[in-house]
C-alpha cells in the first residue's frame, strides 16, 4: 500500500474513490505533506497509527477499489501515460519531452480522464473507449467462479448487443478480427473468445492512443490559449520546448515528509460516521436546492429507435409521467476515424450534466406526488429509525455502484438474499434511468431495452415478483413499461419502497464499517458499539467536506456512465491550471475556486499596504526570466546547480522568508496566508528545497485578490 501511494496518479484516483458517500470513513491523502485527513476524525484518546490505517485501507477499501470503474479508468490512464512516455509515441507523433510534460498534466487523474471522456463523447472514440473499459472488466473475471459468472455473462451479453453489433465503430475498426469472432460464436472454447476479445481490445487501445489522444492534446492547447490562468503553464511549455535536454517524466514522487495522520480537534465523544454523514448530507441537499432554483427548464428528448431501411420510430413515455417531448434524429454508427465536425462523424447534442440530474430529481418529485400517497407498502418492516438516514440513502446508493458494491458485499455476508436482490434492482433501475433520461448517450437505445429486459426477467417474473416486499401495483406497472423500454414514474416509487426496506441495513453497514475501522486503529481487543459523536468542526470546514464528497460522486458517476458528461468549457481549462495531484488533486480542484471567491469577497477590506505586499511577494517568487528560472529549477531537480546558482537560490529564499513570512515582521508586511501554509514553506525551505514550487499554492491564494483590485 505504501508503494502504491508513491504514485501520484494512483493517489488521485484512490482519493476520489475513498470520498464516495457510501462509505462511513472518508479519508483523503495529501502526498505533498504525507498527511492523512480523516473524516470523521478519531477520538483524541486514540493513537494515530499510519501503519494501522494502511492495513485497514488494504483490507477494507482496496479490494472494492479494484472492482470499481475508477480503477478501470486508472488502468486506462496509465496505459495512455505509458504511451506518451514511449519511444513509439516520439517516433510516430514527433513528441518531445515538453509535450510529455504538458500532456501528462492534461490526462493525469480522475478529473483529467473525465475531460478526455467529455472531449470524445458523441464520436467514435467514445465507443472505442467504452469497449476497452468493458472488455478490461470482462477479461479480469473468472467465468468458472460461480460468484463472478453472472457478471461475466451480463457483460458479455452487453458487448454483443452494443459494441459487437454490425456497423459499430469497434466492428468497423476490427473487421478482420471480427470475422474470427463471428466464427468463434459457434465454438464453445472460452479461451478462443478471450484471445479474440483481447486482440480487439489492443487494437482499440492503439487507436485511442495514436489518434484520439493527439486530437485531445491539440484541443487542450487551443482551449488553454483562451484561458488566462493557463498562460503561465503554456509559457513554461514553450520554455521547455527550447531546452536541448530535459528530465524524463516520472509517475512516482519522492515524499519529503514522513506519513502521518492529522490530529483531531479535541473530539472526545464516541466515533460515529452515521451522524457525520447526516450533517454533510444536509449541506449537500442545501447546495443542491439552491442550484435547482437557478436551473433553466429542460425537456428530455427520446432517442428514435433504429428500424428497417433506416426508418425510425419514436419511443413513448408513460401517460402518467412527463409531458410529450420532441423528436431527435437518429445517430448513425461512427467509423473509427470520425473527426469533430467532419462528414464522417456527427457529434450528438447532449443536455448539460446538471440539467440531467435536475431532470431526474424533477421527475421523481412529480412522479411521487402524482401517485397515490395513501397506498400501503406491503410487507415493510416497522420504521423505527430516524428518517434523516432514510433521506440520505439514495445519495449513498448512487455512489455504491461506483464504489465496487461494498454494501452489497455486506448484505451477502449477512446472508440477506432478498435485500441483496432489492439492492440489485435499485441499481438496475438507476441504470435504466440514466439511459432513458439521456437518450443521446452512446448506445442509449440498445442499453435501455437491454436493461429493461434484464429487469423484467430477473426481478419481475411470476416466481420472483411474489417474493419481493414491494407493493404489487408498483411491480405490475414496472413490468408493463420496462418490457418495451419505456419510461415510467413508477420507477421512482419502486426505488423509494426499496430504500424503506434497506435503510436499516445500511445503518448496520455503517456501524460495521466503524467497528472495523476502530479495531484497526485501536490497540484494544474489543471495541464498543459506536454511538453519537459531538463534532466541533466549523461550518466552513463542513461545507468544504460536502463539496469534496460531492465532487467525488460527480466524477465517479460520470466515469461510470450513470451521469452525463459535461461539455468542455473555460472552467475545465481553469482546473488544469489549478489542479495539483499532490495537494488533493481532482476532488480538491473545484474547491479552490470557492476559496478564491471567498478571498475576492474579502478584498474590499484589504488595505493598500497588504495588497502591495502581496504583489511584491508574487513578483519576488517569479524571477525576471521565465527561461532562466525554469532552467535553474531543472538544474535543482537534477542536482546540477553550480555553486553560484546555489548561493543565489539560498539568498532569494532567505529574503522572501524574512520579508513576508516572518511572524515578527510588522503586520503591514505580512502576506495574508494561513499559518499552516506559512509553516509549510518554512519547512520546505529548511530542507533546502530551492525552487519556486514551494510558493505555488501561496501565489494561487493571493493572486485572485490582486486581480480583483487591479481590475477595480
Amino acid at each position: 500500500m505504501g508503494l502504491l501511494l508513491r504514485d501520484d496518479v494512483f493517489v488521485d484516483f484512490f482519493n476520489t474513490f475513498l470520498n464516495l458517500p457510501v462509505f462511513g470513513q472518508t479519508p483523503i491523502y495529501i502526498s505533498s505533506t504525507g498527511q492523512w485527513n480523516l473524516w470523521p476524525e478519531l477520538p483524541s484518546h486514540l493513537d494515530l497509527s499510519p501503519p494501522a490505517l494502511l492495513a485497514w485501507l488494504e483490507k477494507h477499501r482496496l479490494p472494492h477499489f479494484c472492482k470499481s470503474s475508477l480503477y478501470l479508468h486508472l488502468v486506462l490512464c496509465q496505459k495512455l501515460l505509458g504511451f506518451v512516455r514511449s519511444g513509439e509515441a516520439a517516433k510516430l507523433l514527433n513528441w518531445q519531452s515538453a509535450d510529455w510534460w504538458l500532456l501528462e498534466k492534461c490526462i493525469s487523474g480522475s478529473q483529467a480522464m473525465w475531460h478526455f471522456r467529455a472531449f470524445i463523447r458523441g464520436m467514435a472514440g467514445e465507443e472505442l473507449t467504452n469497449f476497452w473499459l468493458t472488455t478490461e472488466r470482462l477479461l479480469g473475471l473468472d467465468e468458472s467462479d460461480e460468484r463472478q459468472r453472472d457478471l461475466y455473462l451480463s457483460l458479455l451479453h452487453r458487448l454483443k448487443a452494443t459494441h459487437l453489433r454490425e456497423g459499430s465503430s469497434v466492428t468497423t475498426l476490427c473487421r478482420t478480427i471480427t470475422g474470427s469472432l463471428l466464427k468463434a460464436r459457434h465454438i464453445q472454447s472460452i479461451s478462443t473468445w478471450r484471445e479474440i476479445l483481447s486482440k480487439m481490445q489492443e487494437q482499440a487501445l492503439f487507436m485511442i492512443q495514436s489518434y484520439w489522444l493527439p486530437k485531445f492534446f491539440i484541443h487542450c492547447k487551443m482551449g488553454m490559449k483562451e484561458e488566462k490562468l493557463c498562460w503561465p503553464l503554456l509559457q513554461e511549455y514553450q520554455d521547455r520546448l527550447l531546452w536541448a535536454k530535459s528530465e524524463e517524466p516520472s509517475g512516482f514522487s519522492e515524499n519529503l515528509f514522513t506519513m502521518h495522520i492529522k490530529r483531531s480537534q479535541g473530539l472526545s465523544g464516541p466515533y460515529c460516521s452515521k451522524k457525520a454523514k447526516v450533517e454533510i448530507w444536509a449541506l449537500v441537499r442545501e447546495v443542491r436546492d439552491i442550484q435547482e432554483m437557478k436551473m433553466p427548464s429542460f425537456q428530455v428528448q427520446p432517442e428514435r429507435q433504429p428500424g428497417p431501411a433506416g426508418s425510425t420510430k419514436e419511443s413513448s413515455l408513460d401517460k402518467n409521467g412527463l409531458e410529450s417531448i420532441p423528436q431527435q434524429s437518429e445517430h448513425p454508427a461512427n467509423p473509427a476515424f470520425g473527426g469533430k465536425g467532419g462528414a464522417t462523424c456527427l457529434k450528438r447534442p447532449r443536455p448539460n450534466a446538471e440539467q440531467v440530474c435536475h431532470l431526474k430529481d424533477l421527475c421523481k418529485e412529480k412522479a411521487l406526488s402524482n401517485l397515490c400517497s395513501s397506498a400501503p407498502v406491503a410487507q415493510l418492516p416497522s420504521l423505527q429509525k430516524p428518517v434523516k438516514t432514510l433521506g440520505l440513502l439514495p445519495w449513498a446508493l448512487s455512489a455504491e455502484t461506483c464504489a465496487g458494491r461494498p454494501f452489497r458485499d455486506f448484505l451477502k455476508c449477512q446472508d440477506r438474499p432478498m435485500e441483496t436482490l432489492l439492492l440489485d434492482l435499485w441499481h438496475d433501475l438507476e441504470e435504466f434511468l440514466s439511459a432513458v433520461l439521456d437518450p443521446s448517450r452512446e448506445n442509449s437505445f440498445f442499453l435501455r431495452h437491454l436493461t429493461g429486459e434484464k429487469i423484467c426477467k430477473t426481478y419481475l417474473e411470476e416466481g420472483t415478483v411474489q417474493q419481493l416486499p414491494l407493493e404489487t401495483r408498483t411491480l405490475r406497472r414496472l413490468r408493463n413499461h420496462l418490457m418495451s423500454g419505456e419510461f415510467s414514474p413508477w420507477i421512482f416509487r419502486a426505488q423509494e419502497e426499496i430504500c424503506k426496506v434497506l435503510f436499516g441495513f445500511y445503518e448496520e453497514f455503517l456501524a460495521d464499517d466503524d467497528r472495523m475501522f476502530l479495531q484497526f486503529m485501536s490497540l484494544q481487543s474489543s471495541v464498543p458499539m459506536p454511538e453519537m459523536q459531538d463534532h466541533t468542526v466549523g461550518k466552513e470546514e463542513h461545507f468544504l467536506l460536502s463539496q469534496r464528497i460531492n465532487q467525488s460522486l460527480k466524477l465517479s458517476q460520470a466515469l461510470h456512465g450513470t451521469r452525463n458528461l459535461e461539455g468542455l468549457s473555460s472552467k475545465h481549462w481553469q482546473l488544469i491550471a489549478t489542479r495539483d495531484l499532490r495537494n488533493g488533486g481532482s476532488i480538491q480542484a473545484e474547491v479552490e475556486p470557492l476559496l478564491c471567491n471567498t478571498k475576492i469577497n474579502e478584498a474590499e477590506a484589504v488595505s493598500p499596504h497588504m495588497l502591495m505586499t502581496a504583489q511584491i511577494f508574487v513578483q519576488k517568487t517569479i524571477p525576471p526570466s521565465h527561461k532562466s528560472s525554469a532552467l535553474i529549477m531543472h538544474l535543482a531537480a537534477s542536482n546540477m546547480q553550480s555553486e553560484k546558482e546555489v548561493t543565489f537560490l539560498k539568498r532569494e529564499v532567505t529574503i522572501i522568508s524574512k520579508l513576508f513570512l516572518n511572524i515578527e515582521t510588522h503586520s503591514a508586511q505580512i502576506v495574508n496566508i494561513s499559518e499552516e501554509e506559512r509553516d509549510f514553506i518554512w519547512s520546505l525551505s529548511s530542507k533546502e528545497l530551492r525552487n519556486c514550487v514551494i510558493y505555488h499554492k501561496t501565489k494561487v491564494i493571493i493572486f485572485p485578490v490582486l486581480i480583483h483590485s487591479w481590475r477595480r
